[in-house]
């Protein structure tokens, strides 16, 4: 017996096919766009300061960024002299540092380019409890650098050229002291919170940013003894090595990753990094408006 197809099976079955092409259509099309949008050059190279790292904040800001962009970011937290040595030399993507004089001859000359303001906090002086330079309380850092100095009161220097330790040296100099070669003065050579924790095992003196005194003050037991002084804002910005000097760089993905950094989401979640956790955030955003 010749089994009849109807009419209605045969529509459904024609029907079922139309949709599954659709379907499979749109499937492609939309992996056609995503590799479109991929980008040829995935790796970036960040050459940036200990502090962004020791903070915590490019942990969480590193993942976002790959996220919504497809690079993968591959992270060099040196001395922020050692990372502009590395722009110079056309080693790194992209800058992210906090030495506003010494990042200036870069500008000038055009070795970074797309140079921009991201963020700020400051530095602070931290020190024992008991204080032994009697110091506590000042906010004169250069008169306070000068006592520690008269008492030769244990000082624990990064001496690594990174920002905080331009900035220590700038110090000293305004101070008319020169520390080098004191008993009382000894050099880590070391990024901040490591250097952190050798001033707090010998119960020494350190200049620090803020936000990585926060993010250690749990488990050390130095304070702060000295902080509110003009001088001792610090100063962060993002910036990309020229592709014009030094063909080699990724300057895709770096202009990408300068333009995240002052992206209006990326600017709200600094300004609330660290709330929750430390009651006061680490870092203030310097593009958000009020």
């Amino acid at each position: 017996m010749v089994k009849r197809i109807s009419l209605t099976a045969v529509i459904l079955a024609v029907f079922a096919a139309m949709l599954l092409a659709g379907c499979a259509s749109k499937k492609q099309t939309g992996e056609q766009n995503k590799q479109a949008a991929e980008p040829k050059n995935k790796d970036i190279i960040l050459a940036t300061t200990t502090s962004t790292q020791d903070t915590g904040l490019l942990d969480a800001l590193i993942p976002m960024f790959q996220e919504k962009t497809g690079y993968t970011v591959k992270t060099v937290a040196v001395g922020t002299g050692q990372a502009l040595k590395m722009g110079e030399e056309g080693n790194a993507d992209v800058l992210l540092v906090h030495a506003p004089a010494s990042e200036k001859p870069l500008v000038d000359s055009g070795v970074v380019t797309d140079y921009e303001l991201v963020m700020h906090n400051d530095f602070v002086l931290l020190g024992p409890p008991n204080d032994p330079a009697q110091v506590k309380g000042n906010s004169d850092i250069t008169a306070v650098f000068k006592k520690i100095a008269e008492k030769g009161a244990l000082f624990i220097s990064r001496g690594d050229d990174s920002g905080t330790n331009k900035k220590e040296l700038d110090i000293w100099k305004a101070a008319k002291v020169d520390p080098k070669g004191q008993q009382w003065y000894q050099e880590t050579g070391q990024g901040m919170g490591a250097s952190i924790t050798v001033a707090n095992e010998k119960k020494a003196y350190i200049l620090s940013d803020r936000g990585t005194y926060l993010a250690q003050a749990n488990n050390i037991n130095l304070i702060i003894v000295s902080e509110g002084a003009e001088s001792l804002k610090n100063i962060y910005h993002v910036m990309v090595v020229n592709p014009e000097k030094f063909p080699k760089v990724n300057a895709e993905g770096a202009k990408a990753f300068d333009e995240f950094m002052i992206n209006k989401d990326t600017q709200q979640f600094i300004k609330n990094f660290g709330v929750d956790k430390y009651g006061q955030p680490l870092f203030f955003a310097d593009r958000l408006e009020g």
